[in-house]
């Protein structure tokens, strides 16, 4: 699954503030222009859309001026392993650089697809856990919530999935996502099950909290566009969604709230094709999208949370509460544990889909 598929459009959320720092104060140390590197160029992937304008800003340009080393970016596919895997066994590296989300970046790893980065957290301070790996790191950070009009729930809104599931005292038409990823978690904390004790999920408790919700559910939807548009135009009350799908619709003027209490989070981050001859260059591409002031410039636009937690220094008070890794949102929530779901998930489809037809 590419989560960060569910992003390609909407996230408009442009804030004016003190992302803007100068650039001689965000530089991590050892990022000196060399001599040589004018001559130097990476090409980086990334998901495209409002992404690539987004990092341009706050990484691509910056990196460039700093070391004279060019970086083209061009947009990747949704989900990138088997373009990832060509580009390293027929060396053609058109890629230097890539965004992968967790399930992408230990598909990769398992199949010995990735350089290392060389680097340890002591060298790149501020970030938070489970962003860094040898042969990865994170940027930003997207959230599973739960969202809902705030016109229907005016003096009584749903605060947890047991609210969502509790269709008497909270009457009205619900929608969850047509995937076992994120819906079966949901399922358990509806059911009672402590937001630091989900994994391993009990998934037989999970479908039989799923068979109470299901008659009460008006769509199951299977895209982010979709998402975003059955909580704006009011077809659906409440429905679980994307963070930045739910903050697109409220920028737009719709009466939508996000409720980020047992929120679902994921991470997304750069990794190097294996043999890639421009490693050490886009080994500094990655270090310089640590630095905090960097990933405060891409929350203006993207309502992601920057991994390096410092960046709330430069991020305007009023954009901080709309990213999930602003310190109220993230203590709320939990990582969803990829190592689970990447031993279980053809198994969990197969089982999903023949319940949903059921």
């Amino acid at each position: 699954m590419s989560k960060t598929s569910g992003f390609s459009m909407g996230r408009r959320s442009l804030m004016k503030g003190a992302a803007g720092v100068a650039l001689g104060a965000t530089l991590p140390a050892g990022l000196l222009r060399p001599a040589f590197a004018a001559t130097q160029q990476i090409t980086v992937a990334d998901p495209g859309g409002p992404y690539s304008p987004a990092f341009r800003k706050s990484f691509y340009d910056p990196f460039e001026k700093a070391t004279g080393i060019k970086v083209v970016n061009v947009a990747r596919e949704a989900e990138p392993t088997a373009q990832f895997k060509a580009i390293v066994e027929t060396k053609s590296y058109t890629w230097d650089v890539c965004t992968l989300t967790l399930s992408a970046r230990d598909i990769l790893m398992k199949q010995n697809l990735l350089e290392p980065l060389n680097f340890a957290a002591a060298d790149v301070p501020g970030l938070m856990p489970d962003s860094l790996t040898s042969h990865w790191m994170g940027t930003d950070v997207y959230s599973t919530i739960l969202g809902y009009r705030a016109d229907k729930f005016a003096s009584n809104a749903p605060q947890s999935w047991a609210d969502f599931w509790n269709v008497e005292k909270f009457p009205g038409r619900r929608s969850l996502r047509k995937n076992p990823i994120d819906t079966l978690e949901q399922a358990l904390l509806a059911d009672g099950v402590p937001l630091d004790q989900l994994y391993p999920l009990d998934v037989d408790r999970a479908f039989k909290a799923l068979d109470r919700i299901k008659p009460h559910v008006a769509v199951w939807w299977t895209g982010g566009a979709q998402s975003s548009q059955l909580i704006q135009s009011g077809e659906v009350d409440m429905i679980a969604l994307w963070n930045a799908r739910a903050q697109a619709v409220i920028d737009g003027g719709a009466p939508v709230k996000i409720n980020w209490n047992q929120g679902l989070y994921s991470i997304e981050g750069w990794g190097i094709p294996r043999g890639n001859p421009r490693a050490d260059a886009a080994r500094q591409f990655i270090k310089f999208c640590a630095d905090p002031a960097r990933q405060a410039v891409f929350t203006e636009v993207l309502a992601y949370g920057p991994t390096n937690l410092d960046a709330y220094k430069s991020i305007p008070k009023e954009r901080a509460p709309a990213l999930p890794t602003f310190e109220d949102n993230l203590k709320v929530m939990t990582i969803a544990k990829e190592d689970w779901w990447g031993a279980n998930r053809a198994k969990m489809n197969e089982r999903f889909n023949a319940w949903i037809l059921g």
